[in-house]
């Protein structure tokens, strides 16, 4: 299937179901959806970052250092974070991720209620060839250095940023 032709919940402002639009309609009208972002990290703890392919329909050619996509009509985040995990790192028998916090993103047209999690991937990783045209696993060191050298997905990025207070303030406390 055409990854446009997807069918998505179209979602309001209180992340409540309101409607159903092929990911193409979703994207081309700004409409509200819903995505999964999953931060993977490797046995040593380092975090799994990639380059999407040009061919993406949002934000080709950017870094990211979250796996994920758009959650399917009728699907529930915590499936969806699986499924996209699975499918993006190329592998299976993957724990189920750990859901860490929601955020609405809106900027530059685009607008999706995002649920951040967490996974341990200890596999060996073979990314999908037609998402990913890079891989890499880095420390949070080289993930923080990059963040000012490379071209980042807007909402990851954010995402990132999120993560990254909630964290400091839990090891301030």
């Amino acid at each position: 299937m055409n990854p446009a032709d997807e069918i998505l919940d179209i979602v309001d402002e209180n992340d409540e179901v309101v409607g159903r639009a092929t990911r193409g309609e979703a994207t081309a009208r700004g409409l509200r959806h819903r995505c999964v972002f999953i931060e993977a990290r490797d046995a040593e703890g380092r975090v799994f970052v990639h380059r999407r392919t040009a061919t993406k329909m949002v934000f080709p050619s950017h870094y990211d250092m979250f796996v994920g996509g758009v959650v399917g009509a009728g699907e529930s985040y915590d499936e969806a974070a699986l499924r996209e995990a699975e499918e993006e790192l190329g592998v299976s028998g993957l724990p189920r991720p750990e859901p860490l916090f929601t955020f609405l993103y809106e900027k530059d047209g685009h607008s999706w209620w995002s649920r951040v999690y967490q996974v341990r991937c200890e596999l060996p990783v073979d990314p999908q060839k037609e998402e990913i045209d890079w891989h890499g696993f880095l420390t949070d060191e080289e993930v923080a250095r990059r963040v000012t050298e490379w071209a980042w997905t807007p909402d990851g990025l954010e995402a990132y940023h999120r993560l990254r207070a909630i964290r400091q303030g839990r090891d301030a406390g």
